[in-house]
């Protein structure tokens, strides 16, 4: 483990452990410690456990960077306190205080895994062609105009254009496109994306820090420097509190002559309800979305999610299930069935790595068609694979296959396949006996719940829009099934985040959440105002960018996710006027002598429990609902 990271953890486990022995200590000093073998009060633990880092911190912060926050306060009451005896109240106002530190910190504590995870995905090594040879290097070493070999499997080390060789790219770390992509000679191809099939020959265009990858990383780092935390409303207040706290004590001292008094002002005018308003109400609704199957990584994402009013939508794998599938089986051949024409399909493809290939004889299993025996398979990458059946040539593959091949295009065959390219379809072609028999039209198919879910969010006020890097046609065709109307297509990966950074949140000031699944999507959900990302299908990358993770890909939560968001802010107000009324309330009878340091320490317990029960009730929220199962 990362050295850093050990120490965080190690740090909040003895955070944990002081608050758990400082609870019970004062517990048992409340309970009768006058009645146990202890050789002094109890509470002195919490006091010692609980109350030392908090004076700590305060005078570190107050003569390194004269930060007058709550916790100079809480300093000067636990000190006053303990000067004055009142030892047991001294004790529970460490401990609250240290309780809604605690509480914080488990809310808002994000390690950078997400970026560590970016750069292991950069190629460690690169295969070589100089001098005649292949040599193995570092991919750092690789210089421009250097000619590389990818092998089948093996990650994109530069960015690049192939030299020689076919093959079909998965694209989806740069585009999110969810079908591979066929590229040939003279084609581009980027750093991260993964060769699938033959072997080619590319020269290197763009090293180094210059590669796509690299900038991607840049971006993912840049924006999160950019994205400041929420400053507690506690730390918003702080130095007016702990003036006035100081003012109202002095002159009640001055005025009465009972440093009593003074010192039981103190303690009542610590924030401990304070403390806990936004933390508790914080963690009732990270608990009720984790029931709806929404995980939230950071402690201020609901209060953000409160503001947003533009939501922005990934297309492969967020909107539609990002992988193919067939969805149409046309036989062009009289004789020739549907289930005859899958039968063909499936003996073409049975021996084929190519994803295209694997959905074709998934959806033959899935329909109960049994491939037809096949001979003498070949396969040109990138293009097609041709078998014999019967001691006839079949041939499956794309248009160039075809035309390679010498098989004529009837025009039916080309206006079929032309409106299912234009929706953004992708076509397999089938011929035997020197024509065209069939059609395999493939896509990726829309989530059962997308429709309704934006129609959902358009009802109740928010504005959509489609980011994606796929190509125009099918960003339209999906965009069009759900009801989005502004639609960016052919997108990077900076392209994204760009145009939420700038245009969205910058020139049109909207709040943009932003919810996407590929680690194409992590400049863009590090950017946006508040970012969600698809637990099931997303990438890791995507999920640690995000400040929450829909763990079951479920998108039809958001609506409640967002009227979750609105009531837990709403519950954080009704918090803080509670808290703020009874500092005020039991400000007035310590300074009139109605009220010792014990007293107050208990009325402030009492302001403290009224604010975690009116949190808890967050837990239950379901408003127009319905709870995932």
């Amino acid at each position: 483990m990362d050295p850093l990271k050990e120490c965080i953890l190690n740090e909040e486990k003895r955070h944990v452990l002081s608050a758990v022995i400082g609870g019970i200590a004062l517990a048992v000093s409340f309970f009768g410690s006058e009645r146990t073998a202890f050789p002094c009060d109890p509470a002195w633990v919490a006091v010692v456990l609980c109350g030392i880092p908090i004076v700590r911190m305060a005078l570190v912060g107050l003569f390194t960077r004269f930060d007058v926050k709550a916790d100079v306060l809480v300093a000067i009451a636990l000190v006053a306190s303990v000067v004055s005896g009142e030892i047991f109240a001294a004790g529970e106002v460490a401990f609250i205080m240290s309780l809604g530190s605690l509480l914080e910190e488990r809310t808002v504590r994000k390690a950078r895994e997400g970026i560590e995870k970016m750069v292991n995905l950069t190629p460690r090594t690169a295969h070589v062609l100089r001098d005649g040879s292949e040599i193995t290097l570092p991919a750092q070493e690789v210089r421009l105009g250097d000619i590389l070999r990818v092998f089948p499997g093996e990650t994109v080390p530069v960015d690049g254009i192939i030299t020689s060789g076919q093959t079909a790219i998965d694209q989806s770390l740069m585009t999110g496109e969810a079908l591979p992509v066929d590229r040939g000679v003279n084609d581009e191809v980027c750093s991260g994306t993964v060769n699938q099939l033959g072997a080619f020959d590319m020269r290197a265009v763009k090293v180094g820090e210059d590669s796509a990858l690299q900038r991607m990383i840049r971006l993912v780092e840049s924006a999160d420097a950019e994205k400041s935390p929420v400053v507690r409303v506690m730390d918003r207040w702080s130095t007016w509190i702990v003036f006035a706290a100081l003012a109202a004590a002095l002159s009640t001292w001055a005025i009465t002559g009972e440093a009593i008094r003074a010192v039981t002002i103190l303690v009542v005018f610590c924030p401990c309800a304070l403390v806990l308003a936004t933390p508790t109400a914080i963690m009732a609704g990270i608990g009720n979305a984790t029931r709806f199957g929404v995980l939230i990584a950071q402690g201020d994402t609901l209060e953000r999610l409160a503001q947003v009013t533009l939501i922005a939508f990934d297309k492969t794998g967020t909107l539609t299930h990002g992988e193919p599938k067939v969805i149409a089986v046309i036989p062009l051949r009289f004789d020739i069935s549907e289930d005859k024409l899958l039968a063909l399909a499936a003996a073409v493809e049975q021996c084929s790595e190519h994803p295209l290939g694997k959905a074709v004889v998934r959806y033959a299993k899935e329909q109960g068609v049994t491939a037809a025996e096949s001979e003498e398979f070949f396969m040109t990458p990138g293009r097609g694979i041709r078998v014999s059946i019967g001691g006839k040539a079949i041939w499956g593959g794309n248009l160039q296959w075809m035309r390679d091949s010498g098989i004529p295009l009837p025009d039916e065959a080309v206006k079929l396949s032309w409106q299912h390219q234009t929706a953004g379809h992708t076509v397999i072609y089938l011929g035997m006996d020197g024509g065209i028999i069939g059609l395999i039209i493939l896509a990726d198919t829309l989530r059962d719940d997308a429709r309704t879910t934006i129609q959902t969010l358009h009802a109740e006020g928010a504005k959509t829009i489609l980011l994606t890097g796929d190509h125009e046609e099918s960003a339209k065709n999906i965009a069009g099934l759900v009801g989005i109307t502004d639609i960016r297509a052919v997108l990077l990966p900076e392209d994204k985040a760009g145009i939420i950074g700038q245009e969205l949140q910058g020139i049109a000031k909207e709040k943009v959440c932003m919810i996407g699944d590929g680690i194409n999507d992590a400049p863009a959900l590090k950017t946006a105002y508040v970012s969600l990302a698809m637990g099931g299908s997303g990438s890791g990358i995507a999920v640690e960018a995000a400040d929450g993770v829909l763990v079951r890909d479920d998108i039809k939560t958001l609506p409640h996710l967002l009227r979750l968001a609105k009531k837990t802010v709403l519950t954080i107000k009704v918090n803080i006027f509670v808290s703020m009324l009874l500092n005020f309330t039991t400000v007035t009878l310590a300074a009139t002598g109605f009220m010792g340091p014990v007293i107050g320490a208990l009325a402030h317990n009492a302001g403290a429990l009224l604010v975690v029960l009116n949190s808890a009730r967050l837990l239950g929220f379901k408003e127009h609902a319905n709870r995932v199962s």
